[in-house]
């Protein structure tokens, strides 16, 4: 049976402490987590309901203080390292200077690399545009699956890595990024981002007919408390985040929409919409997937069934356009592209109908 690149099998690390007369008694998952780099309380924790720890040959709990004079043995399972792989990728590249890269992501395709995903993403296909051949090696701090580092931010923190991502976008979201080719550049293009001086507009098809064709939906956004794979509007806790949308086109039972992120979460627009009881056209994590507008009326249900067949359990949901300033060439750049083919091919579908009766 062929290895999952994606999944590698995990390697055993044994850590191996003698607790010397000085050290005052402390809680063994507290003295692990600090002793180990790169360990996390939930990992330790992991390693002691496994039995993987021991203090002088004998499992202990978490509670457990460690005294002078102490053996203790920490056995932690951790993925190998990410090793990032040029990859000839098919990418549009819509704009690139000695500085910077701007690329039309497709859907599918994954922004970068991950626990679960450790190749054939938009960061190994830049790589080998670049002209780099040589495979770059990443240690992760914390490699938990259910880490609330969503953000994957420390796989892209070493100068050793560029391109560097400025921000993402989601697997089956098509649409434009920005990527920085230094370090320079990649710190200032984060700045605007950070301030929010970044212009970025997607399109979406949505369920259904919003009462105000215009709006800004607010709401924190974390992960859910039920399904830590997804995300969702939290009444306490989470980021901030704030879109604004607006309604170009209605359909009666979907509509074509605008919106503009004032901050940058992870499925942002798709929690949002599902929130305003809009979900994204066939999102099949927020509900997107199935009809929810119209159902009742047979030629739109035939036409929405075809549609999403289409859309192949994709969100139809694009970022549009992209404005920043060029910090090297000191003048702000946008950036407009075309609705990928299977966006327009719904959209001129539910065009070319009319559902009003």
């Amino acid at each position: 049976m062929q290895a999952n690149n994606n999944y590698p099998d995990k390697i055993k690390t044994i850590y191996k402490f003698t607790i010397t007369s000085g050290q005052k008694p402390e809680r063994v998952d507290v003295f692990l987590t600090r002793a180990i780099a790169g360990a996390t309380r939930n990992r330790v924790q992991k390693a002691i309901d496994a039995e993987c720890v021991r203090i002088n040959g004998n499992p202990v709990k978490a509670s457990r203080k460690i005294q002078p004079g102490d053996e203790v043995e920490c056995v932690i399972m951790k993925l190998p390292p990410i090793e990032l792989i040029p990859e000839p990728i098919k990418i549009e590249i819509v704009y690139e200077d000695e500085h910077l890269v701007v690329v039309n992501k497709q859907r599918g395709l994954v922004v970068h690399p991950s626990i679960g995903h450790r190749s054939g993403t938009l960061i190994n296909a830049l790589l080998y545009h670049l002209g780099m051949r040589e495979a770059i090696k990443l240690e992760l701090e914390d490699e938990d699956e259910e880490s609330d580092n969503d953000d994957d931010e420390q796989i892209f923190a070493s100068d050793a890595v560029r391109p560097g991502l400025v921000h993402r976008i989601d697997k089956d979201t098509s649409g434009l990024l920005v990527v920085a080719k230094n370090a320079t550049i990649h710190a200032e293009l984060s700045r605007q981002f950070a301030e929010k001086t970044t212009e970025r507009e997607y399109q979406a098809i949505i369920w259904g007919n919003p009462k105000q064709e215009k709006g800004t939906i607010v709401g924190n956004i974390g992960r859910s408390l039920k399904n830590r794979k997804i995300f969702t509007i939290l009444p306490k806790g989470g980021k901030y985040a704030k879109t604004d949308y607006e309604v170009l086109e209605n359909f009666k039972y979907v509509s074509l929409a605008r919106f503009v992120l004032h901050t940058g979460r992870t499925h942002q627009i798709r929690v949002h919409s599902h929130y305003i009881g809009h979900p994204i056209f066939g999102d099949p994590t927020y509900g997107g997937a199935s009809v929810l507008f119209g159902g009742e009326n047979p030629k739109f249900r035939s036409r929405a069934e075809k549609c999403l067949q289409i859309a192949n359990e994709r969100q139809i949901l694009h970022a549009k356009t992209l404005g920043f300033y060029h910090p090297a060439l000191k003048q702000f750049m946008r950036f407009d592209s075309e609705l990928p083919e299977d966006f327009r091919q719904i959209l001129e579908l539910f065009r070319e109908v009319s559902f009003d009766y």
